[in-house]
């Protein structure tokens, strides 16, 4: 695999995909379309069937971003076992493409809530190192995967990534747990309904 972005749209591939809800169901997807994320607005760059990748406003080339949201939909997952087993054949393939396995969670299903799971993952390629926070949940009553990915360029970036996970992995985990104003599957793929 060459880069990152094949990766995970191989992931993609391999797993059928379906995001969370925000926006309201149906509709047209508002021009463009945005999400905030640690208080920065990300704009959709590109999707297909079901991946999607968003970067702030000022960084358009998708050769070249430092961050990333890219939300996968699972539209056969409804429930928490179907989401558990996406979840690890997830981990299984990160692992396959050589990730290192920082962190892992599951929180348990509660009365209200279903379960969710958490990877935290290092990717180091040949010119840049990436970091990868995929939360994976049930929106809408379907399987949905919200990426968040840092990259750090450079051949020889181990320390520098390092202290940017002690400094920001432990907040970028607990914002992305919480965050809960992701585009619908209904938004971003209105023809898969």
């Amino acid at each position: 695999m060459r880069n990152l972005r094949g990766l995970i749209r191989l992931t993609a591939v391999l797993m059928m995909t379906v995001p969370i809800a925000s926006h309201a169901a149906g509709g047209p997807p508002a021009s463009p379309l945005t999400m905030k994320f640690a208080d920065q607005t990300y704009l959709l760059r590109w999707s297909s069937k079901h991946q999607h990748e968003f970067t702030p406003s000022d960084q358009t080339d998708l050769s070249r971003w430092t961050d990333m949201i890219t939300i996968n939909t699972y539209p056969g997952v409804s429930d928490g076992d179907g989401l558990a087993n996406v979840a690890n054949r997830v981990l299984d393939n990160y692992k396959q493409n050589k990730a290192v396995v920082v962190r892992t969670l599951s929180v348990p299903r509660t009365a209200v809530k279903p379960a969710e799971h958490l990877i935290v993952v290092l990717f180091p390629v040949r010119h840049f190192i990436e970091a990868v926070f995929a939360r994976f949940r049930l929106a809408d009553g379907r399987g949905t995967a919200v990426i968040y990915s840092h990259r750090i360029y450079g051949q020889k970036v181990g320390d520098t990534t390092a202290a940017w996970m002690k400094a920001n992995g432990a907040t970028i985990e607990r914002r992305l747990m919480a965050l809960h104003e992701v585009p619908s599957h209904r938004i971003l793929e209105p023809a898969s309904r």
